[in-house]
Formats: structure tokens, sequence, C-alpha cells
């Protein structure tokens, strides 16, 4: 049965209005719903119902939300221009992150194309369903020291070239979720963990995101590369007469080097500087302009990635604004429940609150924010970012019915984690109050 889009915006309401509704008190409200959420939620169910309009609607919708906090409500920063412009200046470096990354990577992932590497892969994976199973472990692993939109932009790439361009909805569902799990769980694979890493969070708590991650993947990656193999099996065979193109392969190697690298020298050397800076998104494309004289980018892709990424950074902004002052006190259910907000509401401010209110399991908390947006197409960037490749993908209602085993997997590995590693809250700053669940259950302990 066609799963109606209207179903998809009615989930996208209840996912963001039920957790978030009591956390903001004092402004106008409809039937205790504070109206700048009601706002927020009828610009995703307008995503959700005009597809094909995305970008207009995600655009109209940050115009409005703005328009209204600067004429009633004011904003966290204060009332009028004043608070407007103290907002930008807090969140322009996200913004011009994401945007530096999202197009640096549509040109990244033309050069990984054009090296015909995906071409030679043939021989080298399962011709059966197993093929895309090796394909999104690949994804995976390559997450965990890649941007998840870079890993989730290659693994589209390979997956254009191995099934001849005819890649199943559940399939890039599954190519997004398999980047989300493989960053959740270090700390160079994922803004959000890099956030956690900065505030002073163990790596190794964050580590523990791998024990729900690969459980997740067994299952989704299973039913997606069955899904993938009913649709269209993978190419058996090389294709015929392709050579690889050793130089666009070193541009590629560059440009992920320099992302790599930014991380790393600013997360040890100067983390308060990616606060100030959108040092990493500036070293992407830093990196392809230096490298352009030796491989020239297809910089006819910009405009496209463009509008992708304005969209993007229109549902960011619209996040950014609502009025979140806190999160729900810290345990293993609202963590849960954390994930599936995640769909719809940029995980990076959800982050910075659960810092800022300390008290959560750590493995946990990167699991659910890093994993849930997968649910929904725009729930993350790397969903964005390979809607670029596959425009077919930018509808959530095609993606919850063929996706349906990431959400699916999302639940069981959050309950593998439950039982193997229990639930243990890691205050990271010292003398915390918030150190135990206020919600208590009977699961493994360590």
């Amino acid at each position: 049965m066609k799963t109606h889009p209207l179903r998809a915006g009615v989930l996208l309401s209840c996912l963001l209005l039920a957790p978030t509704a009591v956390l903001a008190a004092g402004r106008p409200a409809v039937v205790g719903v504070p109206l700048v959420f009601i706002l927020f939620a009828l610009v995703l169910v307008g995503v959700a119902l005009l597809h094909h309009h995305a970008l207009k609607v995600a655009v109209g919708g940050a115009l409005a939300i703005t328009l209204y906090q600067w004429a009633v409500t004011g904003f966290k920063t204060g009332a009028g221009f004043a608070g407007l412009a103290g907002h930008v200046g807090h969140e322009w470096v996200t913004l011009a992150n994401l945007l530096g990354l999202l197009l640096g990577f549509a040109l990244l992932a033309d050069h990984f194309e054009k090296s015909h590497l995906p071409g030679l892969l043939p021989h080298l994976l399962p011709d059966d369903w197993k093929g895309g199973l090796v394909l999104l472990c690949g994804v995976f692993v390559m997450s965990g020291f890649l941007d998840n939109i870079a890993a989730a932009m290659i693994g589209g790439t390979l997956a254009k070239a191995l099934y001849g361009r005819r890649v199943h909805i559940g399939f890039l569902a599954a190519i997004v979720a398999a980047s989300n799990a493989g960053g959740a769980g270090s700390v160079v694979g994922d803004t959000t963990t890099t956030m956690m890493w900065i505030a002073g969070a163990n790596p190794l708590w964050v580590l523990e995101a791998y024990v729900g991650g690969l459980a997740a993947l067994l299952f989704f990656g299973t039913a997606a590369a069955y899904q993938q193999h009913a649709y269209q099996p993978i190419q058996k065979d090389d294709t015929p007469g392709v050579r690889v193109e050793p130089g666009r392969l070193v541009v590629v190697a560059l440009v992920l080097l320099a992302a790599i690298g930014a991380n790393l020298w600013f997360n040890l050397r100067n983390p308060a500087m990616l606060e100030q800076l959108p040092v990493i998104g500036l070293a992407v494309m830093l990196a392809l302009l230096l490298t352009a004289p030796y491989r020239q980018p297809t910089w006819d892709l910009l405009p496209g990635a463009f509008k992708g990424s304005v969209f993007l950074l229109g549902l960011v902004w619209c996040a950014s604004l609502m009025p979140v002052d806190a999160l729900p006190t810290p345990s293993w259910p609202t963590t849960l429940g954390l994930g599936f907000v995640s769909a719809v509401f940029d995980n990076i401010p959800l982050t910075a609150l659960a810092i800022r209110q300390d008290g959560f399991d750590w493995g946990f908390l990167a699991y659910a924010v890093g994993f849930g947006g997968s649910m929904i197409w725009f729930g993350s960037s790397a969903g964005v970012a390979l809607s670029s490749i596959f425009p077919e993908a930018r509808s959530v209602g095609a993606w919850l019915k063929g996706g349906w085993h990431v959400a699916v997997g999302y639940v069981i590995g959050f309950f593998v984690m439950l039982l193997v590693l229990g639930w243990h809250p890691h205050p990271i700053k010292q003398g915390s109050a918030a150190t135990a669940p206020a919600l208590a259950a009977p699961v493994a302990q360590r």
C-alpha cells in the first residue's frame, strides 16, 4: 500500500511537538504549545507534502519564523535587530561549515566518480545481496575517520556505478544510516561527537556507540541489501575498458586529508577556533582550489549543490530559533526519544543543550542524535548531500516506506546497547548534580 505524504507530515509534527512542547513557556501558545513550535512543524509538514518545492518551503519558513521572533518574542540573544545580530553571530560558524562541506564534498564525489575506480570494484564484491551489505559496511568504516557527508557521498557514487544508476530508495536510506552510525562512535566522525570531545567527554565514552551502531547495521544493512538485490542486482563484472585515473584519486585523498587534518589539528591545538571560524569547511574548499590546476573540479555542479545546501541551512536556522531551554532529565528513555527528535530537529543544538545540562551517558547520546537523523532524508546533512546525486530521495513518504528498516534498526541498536552496556551517565563537569537518571529500569550493568 502506498504511503501518503500526509502521514509523514503528521508523524513529523508528532515527533517534533511531543518531546519539546513542554520545554518552553511564557510565549504565545496554542493549546499549551508555543506558537513558534507550531510554525516549525508547519515548515516540516510543508517539506513532507511539497518535496518538489522543499527549498521554497524551507527558506520561506526560515524567514517567517525569523520575522515572528523579531516582531513578537525576541531571540535568545535579545530583542530586535540586536538580538538577530547576536543570534547570527552565534550560528554563522555552523552554517558556514555545513555550506563548505556540502559544496566541497559534492565536487569531491564527482572527482571520485571520474577516477573510474568504481568501475573496477565489481569483481571485489560478492555478486549477490552480500555485495550491497559489504558496501554499506565500507561506508560505516569510512565514516569513523571521514566526515559522514563524505562517506555518504562516496557510498552513493559507488552504488550508482555498481547498480547501473538504479538504486532503491531504501538502500539510499541505508547508505545515510551507515554513514551516521559509523560516525557516532568516533570523536572525529561527526560534529556532535567532536562537540562532546571539546567539552571534555572521554573519547572512550563515545566509542560505546559502536555497540549499537554495529547491531543496527547488521539489521538495516541486511534488509536494505536484500531490498536492493531484488530491485537491481549488483554488476557482476568490471566495466569493460575502464582505466583508473590516478590524478583524481590523489585529489580525493588530499581533500579528505585536509578535512581530517583541520579537525584534528584544531581539536588538539586550539579547539576554541572551531567555534570562531568554519575551519573544516574552509579547509575542504581551499584544498579543492589548490588542486584545481592539477585536476579541474566540475564547477557546474555547484549551483545544484548550493540549492540543496540552502535547503538544509534553512532548516538548521529554524531549529536554532526554537526556544528549547533544556532537555528532559537525562535517562535512557528520554535519550531514546531524542533520536526520533533528531530526525526533524538539528542535532547540533540538541547536543549543545545536552552538554550544558550534563549527566548523560554520552555513548547513548552520540548514537541517538548521530544515527537518529537517518530516519528522514533531511534529518542529517548526509541525507541532504546524497539527495543531490539521487533527487528521487527527496520524498519523506518514499523514504519512510523504503527505509523502514533504518527506524527499526535504530531501536534494535539502542536496546542492544542497553542490554550489553547498561545506562551509565558520565558528568563532564565535575560536581554536576545530574549524575543519575530520573527514570530507572532494570538493565544489565557492566
